[in-house]
């Protein structure tokens, strides 16, 4: 596993107190969760909370929104309770904090709780630096849990070798290639793909492993397109439906990719609360949430609604009702990657 890596950002103090990568997590009295990797985060979150309910069943576990923060609500979970359990206080949304939380978080870390863990998840930015100082420069006796973006192919391939070395189970050099190429925009999908391989296999996983599930599976490539076409980058959208078709992708699953992304996008837009928390609602993973959250960026509800539009009239184009299903494919790519703008 790589290092963990300072997230960018404003200037920041240097950090007297442990920084540690996701998945070496352990119980302090504050825990600072930074960097932009929202999957990590989780991991490392739940890896937290079932570390400390192993070691005591009767643990309380709390959660809080920092940007949605009441005056009073650290103290009164922090505050000895009648059976003395042990309790961990989950924090979100640290990077849109609002002042009351500021104010008394500072007021908390002075003097932690006892038996209290309190976990801050702070993705990046100049809110809360404060706070974010304080704690790295050791007030509390805190550590900080780097979950940096995994942009590098060596960092992804990393992260997807851990996989199976926790599982006890040997991966192909070659096929943890093909497996990271299958997926390289999203790290949770890598990450669903590698307990797929654990799951459904035994022995080691070879290339030919990774080809039966992910080499001719068009979803891959089909998710790609749409990745890059709702980022907005036009020319790696139609280059990666170029490349798929002309090596036998079927244009009827690449659409149903893109209906798929932007069906989520309009469900997810306009929510509020934790991604936990609107995933139970909705009936997604929390992964999806976050995923359709950043995936929003940019676009307009005009836009997402004309788009959503153009789907469907695709679909049924490559479904027989157009000429050229390729030309309608090409078309959805450019009016998703001008995020709806036109027609």
């Amino acid at each position: 596993m790589a290092a963990p890596k300072k997230p960018a950002g404003s200037a920041r103090v240097a950090a007297s107190i442990p920084q540690l990568a996701w998945h070496q997590i352990r119980a302090a009295p504050v825990i600072l969760v930074s960097g932009p990797e929202d999957f990590l985060a989780e991991r490392a979150s739940r890896q937290l909370r079932d570390a400390l309910r192993e070691q005591d069943p009767s643990l309380e576990v709390h959660d809080l929104r920092a940007d949605a923060y009441a005056p009073g609500e650290l103290i009164t979970l922090a505050s000895p309770s009648l059976f003395g359990e042990p309790r961990l206080i989950r924090v979100d949304a640290a990077a849109t904090m609002n002042d009351a939380f500021l104010e008394e978080a500072l007021e908390y870390i002075a003097a932690p709780a006892d038996e209290v863990v309190v976990l801050i998840r702070h993705g990046g930015g100049v809110r809360g630096k404060k706070l974010l100082d304080a704690i790295r420069q050791g007030t509390g006796g805190g550590i900080e849990v780097v979950c940096a973006a995994l942009t590098r192919d060596n960092d992804r391939a990393d992260f997807a070798a851990a996989e199976f070395r926790h599982a006890g189970r040997p991966i192909a050099p070659g096929a943890l290639r093909s497996l990271v190429s299958a997926f390289t925009d999203d790290l949770a999908e890598l990450a669903g793909a590698c307990q797929q391989l654990l799951a459904d296999t035994d022995g080691e996983i070879t290339e030919q492993t990774v080809e039966k599930y992910y080499g001719g599976r068009v979803e891959v490539n089909a998710f790609a397109v749409a990745d890059a076409a709702i980022a907005g980058r036009h020319g790696e959208a139609l280059g990666l439906l170029r490349h798929a078709l002309a090596t036998g992708a079927d244009p009827v699953p690449m659409v149903a990719a893109f209906a798929m992304k932007l069906r989520t996008m309009a469900k997810v837009g306009g929510t509020r609360g934790s991604g936990g928390q609107v995933a139970s609602q909705l009936g997604l993973a929390p992964w999806q949430v976050d995923r359709a959250r950043r995936d929003l960026q940019g676009w307009t509800e005009e836009g997402l609604g004309r788009a959503i539009l153009m789907a469907a009239e695709t679909d049924a184009a490559v479904k027989g009702a157009g000429r050229d299903p390729v030309y309608a494919v090409e078309s959805l790519v450019r009016v998703v990657a001008d995020r709806g703008l036109e027609l």
